[in-house]
């Protein structure tokens, strides 16, 4: 398995820290082995329950530039008309999924193309579902401009359980469909917002997977 990089320190840290707490307490609690051994139990639980959340599997780059791809894991929970009004000042088909604490939290570029603008906006720390997540909580905005003109916009949001996002672009930038491009820890949500013409093909509550989704078809 993979580890992203935003969680190497911390895995080898906390590693550290349980092992050390572990002989620490079979030098000290001699004779306790039920006691000891749920702590070793609990130990091994909370450290693989840490190390799935930044797992990081490789995902071949579709490069199709007629579909827009999933950009995280997780489940679709918004599919609706939205005005868009930090930068695109247009009504746009809004696709919104949901990160859980189990899923991958690598986000990945829905399309390729040049990253026309991109604004990080701290905030609160609402549930991600949440209506007003959307414009109130920590989260990032990045405009892909593609080859053929078209403007993808794409928001990464912090939730009530991840508390920092991390991104790797920046305005005039080239991204590549299915790379990556940002991070959020512990689970969070990203939402696409793509022209009104475009055909969305996928559904509310349908999981997807990272650069592997179609989540919907532009006009050509």
């Amino acid at each position: 398995m993979n580890i992203h990089k935003e969680g190497r320190a911390l895995l080898f840290w906390m590693l550290v820290i349980l092992v050390g707490i572990n002989v620490i307490l079979h030098m000290t609690l001699t004779g306790q082995e039920t006691l000891l051994n749920v702590v070793l139990l609990a130990s091994v639980v909370i450290y693989l329950l840490v190390l799935q959340f930044f797992r990081n599997p490789r995902v071949p780059l579709p490069q199709n530039d007629q579909y827009v791809y999933a950009p995280a894991d997780g489940k679709v929970v918004v599919i609706e008309e939205a005005m868009e009004e930090e930068y695109l000042h247009e009504k746009r088909k809004q696709i919104s999924i949901f990160m859980s604490p189990i899923n991958v939290h690598v986000n990945r570029s829905p399309a390729t193309g040049k990253v026309e603008y991109f604004k990080y906006h701290p905030g609160k720390y609402l549930v991600a579902w949440h209506p007003k997540s959307s414009f109130e909580n920590e989260r990032t905005t990045m405009v892909i401009q593609q080859p053929n003109g078209i403007k993808l916009l794409v928001r990464q949001i912090a939730g009530a359980v991840a508390r920092r996002i991390k991104y790797y672009v920046k305005e005039g930038d080239p991204v590549i469909q299915g790379g990556e491009f940002g991070f959020i820890k512990f689970g969070s949500r990203v939402d696409v917002f793509v022209p009104l013409d475009a055909e969305v093909l996928v559904s509310v509550d349908q999981k997807t997977k990272g650069g592997v989704t179609q989540i919907a078809k532009l006009k050509a």
